[in-house]
């Protein structure tokens, strides 16, 4: 299977609005995808990802998110579905779906089995890919976890699933390491096979963009795609100068949304946008939790000085 689509330039992966019953609020998703849409220089929208709650939708739930999302972009934006399972054989099942909604292409997450030992098995990781690629025609990116996280691929592993599976065409690298980041994207380089290097390492965004990046793939343009358009484009252009200046502009940014406890960034991101007016209310599923009036309070005050 040869992929025509190529990943560059900046891709949101959405956020997930729910009504004061938890329900998908189908008009502010709708509201909240348009505004990625429109956004100049936006080139994929990721969805029924982190950023979305993944975790936290059903099937049926994750089928109704993509196919709001196709009807949005009509075409204009490609939509890549998450495919969020541990188990592989359930993984095709999401596979299939995505395909018959109309996906443009697939983000595979590791298995959460892959935490308990799975270095020792790196068999594991190849085979969780291989076997989705053999149920779907999608291309695939594959998705590199930090490098201190037991669900973490390591590169000898990431190079073989990224040569030896052909519907594999990108890698979502958030292995938030900048030496493990410039090892995996010298190597996926080296590569006869295009493969788009995302980088998804929000902290240290710079960095890793002057190392090398094909785009960059993060829950965090849900919010500030733009910033995150004009820091990859004036790297592009060798600009170093405009790229530190838009940096000095994300790194509070970046710090309060990815402080600890740090599984409440995508939360704190709802806030943000509810705060922007972008959507009406950040309403969050179990098991996360509200924020507090403090922690609001702050992430009003760093995007007004944002200018956001």
């Amino acid at each position: 299977m040869k992929s025509e689509l190529t990943l560059q330039g900046v891709i949101p992966a959405n956020l997930m609005p729910f009504d004061a019953d938890l329900n998908i609020d189908e008009e502010n998703y709708r509201r909240h995808l348009r505004y990625l849409i429109e956004t100049e220089g936006v080139t994929a929208i990721t969805i029924n990802g982190h950023a979305s709650e993944v975790a936290s939708l059903t099937l049926d739930e994750q089928q109704r998110s993509l196919a709001i999302a196709l009807e949005e972009a009509n075409g204009k934006t490609p939509i890549i579905a998450g495919v969020y399972e541990d188990g592989s054989q359930k993984a095709t099942e999401i596979a299939n779906m995505a395909e018959k909604e109309g996906a443009d292409c697939l983000l595979i997450f590791p298995s959460g089995v892959f935490e308990f030992g799975s270095q020792q098995k790196p068999e594991m990781f190849f085979n969780h890919y291989a076997t989705i690629a053999d149920a779907t025609d999608l291309p695939m990116i594959a998705f590199v976890y930090p490098f201190n996280n037991g669900l973490h691929i390591n590169t000898e592993s990431l190079i073989k699933i990224c040569n030896d599976i052909d519907n594999v065409i990108a890698v979502k690298e958030f292995s938030n390491n900048i030496a493990v980041y410039e090892r995996n994207y010298r190597e996926l380089k080296a590569l006869d096979k295009y493969i788009s290097v995302l980088s998804s390492y929000s902290k240290s965004l710079l960095p890793s963009l002057c190392i090398g990046a094909d785009g960059i793939l993060s829950g965090c343009g849900s919010v500030i795609a733009d910033l995150q358009i004009e820091i990859f484009e004036a790297v592009k252009r060798e600009n170093l100068t405009e790229a530190r200046r838009v940096a000095d502009k994300l790194y509070p940014l970046n710090e309060m949304f990815y402080s600890e406890p740090f599984l409440d960034m995508h939360n704190r991101m709802k806030v943000a946008n509810a705060l922007l007016g972008r959507i009406d209310a950040a309403y969050i599923r179990p098991p996360f939790q509200p924020i507090s009036d403090g922690e609001r309070e702050k992430i009003r005050k760093v995007i007004t000085e944002a200018g956001l």
